[in-house]
């Protein structure tokens, strides 16, 4: 209603006389400054068909430039409310998994599948992964739920390449794909892995994870069997290679941007001393890793494995 009159004010003709001679100023959304124009009475009444189509064009412009601030107003405002419900989407997220609601966490984020929100997106290849990794979950089930993850992390790192998450959760869903696509592409594809986790360390320095799993590719490649490194030669020019050193220098640095955050980062800190024959400092953090706090099942793994690592010392003195 009040629109419309507006509108009225500029269609003098609708009270069927011209009461002035002189009618319209505008600029740029002000009224009355400059730019006047006016009309003698005897000129609106011999062109009054143009007289009338001009009021018209003035009338529909005013009506259109209303409609666009209504229409941009309530986009801004959906735009809003859609970046408060995102947070709010993923503050349940973080506080599902700090909490080990692993399939709660997969429920809440599946509903958002088609979301185009990268933060949102990488956190579902997580939770599509760690159900994969439940105990009770079957082979076939592992099998979709990899493929599953590493395409919403594909999607994440699509929508924002700039998200150091984007990119370590695309390299760790790389690699748990490659457990079903062979040896071949599972060497192929370490040279990508090692790319987007020196991406995500390059843009989130502080991200220990990122750190700790560059050390676990260095690791890996260290320890290659020779089967595998003579196949990889007969494959590529140059396969992929590291040393332990290389692997305790990440492992190192992780702890030192988060210490004790992973009881796995403390008993590969252990490992990697026994690789390397200093039995004193793999005592040191393989005990680290057996006192642990186990929060997890892979916690209590770790319990176990440092635990039986240690024994073995034992047994040898």
């Amino acid at each position: 209603m009040a629109l419309a009159a507006r509108l009225w004010r500029f269609l003098p003709l609708a009270h069927g006389t011209v009461r002035k001679p002189w009618l319209l100023t505008r600029v740029a959304g002000s009224w009355g400054r400059c730019c006047s124009w006016r009309l003698r009475g005897s000129e609106v009444m011999g062109n009054l068909g143009a007289f009338k189509r001009s009021l018209l064009f003035s009338a529909l412009s005013y009506l259109g430039f209303e409609a666009y601030q209504v229409f941009s107003q309530a986009a801004v405002v959906h735009a809003i409310a859609k970046v408060f419900r995102v947070e709010e989407i993923l503050e349940q997220a973080d506080y599902l998994y700090e909490s080990g609601e692993t399939e709660k966490l997969y429920q809440l984020l599946t509903q958002y599948k088609e979301s185009e929100d990268a933060e949102l997106l990488w956190r579902l290849a997580r939770a599509s992964r760690d159900i994969a990794q439940l105990s009770g979950t079957s082979e076939e089930e592992k099998k979709l739920l990899v493929y599953e993850a590493l395409e919403y992390a594909k999607r994440a790192l699509e929508k924002n390449e700039r998200s150091f998450a984007a990119h370590k959760w695309y390299a760790i869903c790389i690699s748990d794909v490659g457990d079903y696509e062979g040896i071949k592409a599972k060497i192929a594809n370490a040279y990508i892995i090692k790319e987007h986790f020196e991406k995500a360390i390059e843009l989130n320095p502080k991200d220990a994870t990122s750190i700790h799993l560059m050390g676990i590719w260095c690791y890996t490649f260290a320890e290659m069997p020779w089967y595998q490194r003579r196949i990889a030669k007969m494959l590529f020019a140059t396969p992929p290679s590291s040393t332990y050193e290389e692997a305790l220098g990440y492992f190192h640095r992780a702890e030192q941007v988060d210490p004790n955050f992973y009881s796995k980062n403390l008993l590969l800190l252990g490992k990697t001393y026994l690789k390397l024959h200093n039995k004193k400092l793999a005592a040191f953090w393989l005990m680290k890793a057996k006192d642990y706090p186990a929060h997890t099942e892979e916690d209590k793994q770790i319990q176990t494995e440092a635990a039986q690592l240690l024994t073995g010392f034992s047994d040898q003195k």
